[in-house]
């Protein structure tokens, strides 16, 4: 494989192919991303996400802020959100389950009362992706030399995962695609960042944008036909205490053609604390982070999409004197 090829991983494989299961270790090693097949979701359910999606985004203003995001109710319509203190390039509609405790307490589904078929449709992706990232978590989890259980008690008894689409409008002023990671001119659809969570499963129409940064340079993660993009998050990179590391990435604006992504982030429970794995550490390996807590860690993350807070808060605030 060249080293600049994104890995490719058929899920059918997993986690009993030993072939497979160096090439997941590998690229979570070397990249953070790869993209999947074999991963169960049929044709039909994707291309109908992406159908609603269309029409979601194609709604008049007003309709869709009739069902807008606050920071009283995190689920809905946003379109000027803040990814490193800068305002993104692109319209989302978040959803998850409500929120009766946490940092979200008192989120409500928000659904457009003129697409009926909008929130059947979500509700089957979203319940499929959390399938594949329980999966892909298990095998990880082998690969640490943890019990898949280990990792899996983090998401009970009620897990904070949420799907968002992202639409990305034609943008007059793009930032390039070999900008640096802030450039000097021109609109990213959003700016460089990691996933607080552990796994991202994302699904992208035919038009490219997503960018990973690998060693110092910016790569394109060009849409496959009938392929899932999983990213690991900050929870994984605890986990496995730096063996595998979030990557960077961002989303490029275009001029010519509108881009629309699903993301699913799978996130633990609320009162869910982690650390790195017992499993990695060692005498000569030491934990790097001390014990976090995933509600108050995603409380800071939250405020950050509202107003300019200042620093952003990152796993790097919990590293440990001697790491």
């Amino acid at each position: 494989m060249p080293q600049t090829e994104i890995p490719i991983i058929d899920l059918r494989n997993l986690p009993d192919g030993h072939e497979v299961m160096r090439l997941l270790d590998h690229a979570c090693k070397e990249w953070g991303f790869f993209q999947i097949v074999g991963h169960g979701i049929d044709q039909a359910l994707r291309q109908d996400t992406l159908r609603e999606m269309a029409r979601f985004f194609s709604l008049p203003s007003a309709e869709k802020r009739s069902i807008i995001r606050t920071s009283d109710n995190a689920w809905g319509f946003f379109d000027r959100e803040l990814t490193k203190n800068v305002l993104d390039w692109k319209e989302i509609f978040d959803v998850g389950p409500p929120e009766t405790r946490g940092p979200l307490a008192g989120a409500v589904p928000q659904w457009p009362e003129s697409l009926p078929e909008f929130k059947t449709t979500l509700r089957a992706y979203t319940d499929a992706c959390e399938r594949i990232a329980r999966h892909l978590l298990s095998s990880i989890a082998m690969i640490l030399g943890a019990a898949p259980a280990d990792l899996n008690r983090a998401f009970e008894p009620e897990h904070s995962s949420f799907l968002r689409l992202n639409y990305y409008p034609l943008c007059a002023e793009p930032a390039t695609p070999e900008s640096p990671t802030v450039p000097e001119k021109g609109h990213l659809g959003i700016s460089h960042h990691t996933d607080a969570g552990a796994l991202t499963v994302l699904m992208q129409s035919s038009v490219a944008g997503l960018q990973v940064k690998r060693r110092g340079r910016w790569y394109l993660v060009e849409p496959q036909d009938d392929a899932l993009v999983i990213n690991i998050g900050d929870i994984v990179q605890v986990w496995s205490n730096d063996r595998y590391k979030a990557p960077l990435h961002r989303v490029v604006a275009n001029s010519h053609l509108e881009r629309y992504s699903a993301a699913f982030f799978f996130n633990p429970s609320y009162e869910a604390n982690y650390a790195p794995l017992p499993s990695v550490c060692d005498e000569n390996n030491p934990p790097l982070y001390e014990p976090i807590n995933w509600g108050e860690f995603r409380a800071g993350r939250a405020a950050d999409d509202y107003a300019d807070v200042g620093e952003e808060i990152q796993i790097s605030h919990f590293r440990t004197s001697s790491s």
